[in-house]
């Protein structure tokens, strides 16, 4: 069975830094591209980055090119999300998952990890 963990999010003041964690502790990812999502208050969820199995190839949204940088570490299971000079537009609940491209992987989702960005 998955168990998506999502963690490291916070409130954080415009052009701060965060950096999200996701444990998979159903070892089930280790093998499997994944990716991070979020979903801000009245808007679907939307994809935000996309990193191989191997960790060689990652893609993303336009909105946050330049700024978010994904990578994983498959040894713990766990892929991060660090994300740079934060925007207001950029609070959501962030989500990890499988990844087939741009779209989950998976239908089961985590909790999720709130990010907040005060302007």
């Amino acid at each position: 069975q998955v168990q998506l963990a999502e963690s490291g999010g916070g409130l954080v003041q415009a052009g701060g830094s965060l950096r999200l964690s996701c444990a998979d502790s159903g070892r089930i990812f280790s093998n499997d591209n994944m990716g991070w999502f979020r979903q801000a208050p009245g808007k679907e969820r939307e994809f935000v980055a996309f990193v191989s199995w191997s960790g060689v190839v990652t893609y993303y949204a336009d909105s946050v090119k330049g700024r978010f940088t994904i990578s994983r570490d498959n040894a713990k299971n766990t892929v991060y999300l660090q994300m740079n000079s934060l925007k207001a537009e950029d609070s959501a609940i962030y989500y990890c998952n499988a990844a087939r491209g741009r779209a989950a992987g998976a239908e089961s989702w985590g909790q999720g990890t709130q990010g907040t960005v005060s302007s």
